[in-house]
């Protein structure tokens, strides 16, 4: 990991409420005057880019990258190859600018420290924590869900799980 960027992660299976965590979580940190990036893994192909736009034309032609410039935001695609592999973790937090936190979405299996999202709805709702020491805290609509010595929030307990990632990461107050 880039030396420098805190991380913590957010995980859980396929609808279990990750995405709105983290979304969440980044209001919530922006509030409190903390810079946040993120990182989302994705399972699958995705595209950010669409059919018809010059930056697509670009990327169909061929090219590697394509970066995308304006005075309000930029974006940068990177195609990998057949050959390539996907890129570790670690190399994508080293492409990010300065911040004070990162919150990754997925990466389950990396080393960082994780916040596991549970849902009792969710399709697959086994616990992820059983075993795995990286998660450090449990996220559960269920109001009796336990997790061993780890702490348990509640779905809309932003707030507190906020406090815990300042308290985890080492953030201090401004």
């Amino acid at each position: 990991m880039k030396a420098g960027h805190r991380v913590i992660g957010i995980i859980g299976w396929k609808n279990s409420g990750k995405t709105r965590m983290v979304a969440a979580l980044v209001a919530e940190l922006n509030w409190r005057g903390w810079a946040v990036s993120t990182i989302k893994h994705a399972h699958h192909d995705f595209d950010i880019d669409h059919e018809g736009t010059d930056s697509w034309t670009h990327r169909k032609s061929g090219a590697r990258e394509v970066a995308i410039v304006s005075g309000r935001r930029w974006a940068l695609m990177h195609e990998n190859s057949a050959d390539d592999d996907e890129p570790p973790l670690a190399d994508m937090l080293n492409r990010l600018s300065p911040c004070d936190i990162v919150l990754i979405e997925g990466y389950k299996r990396e080393a960082h420290a994780k916040i596991e999202i549970r849902r009792t709805s969710a399709a697959d709702n086994a616990p992820l924590s059983s075993g795995d020491e990286t998660i450090v805290a449990v996220v559960s609509d269920d109001p009796d869900a336990t997790a061993g010595d780890l702490p348990v929030f509640g779905h809309d307990a932003v707030s507190d799980v906020a406090d815990f990632i300042e308290r985890q990461t080492g953030l201090d107050r401004r």
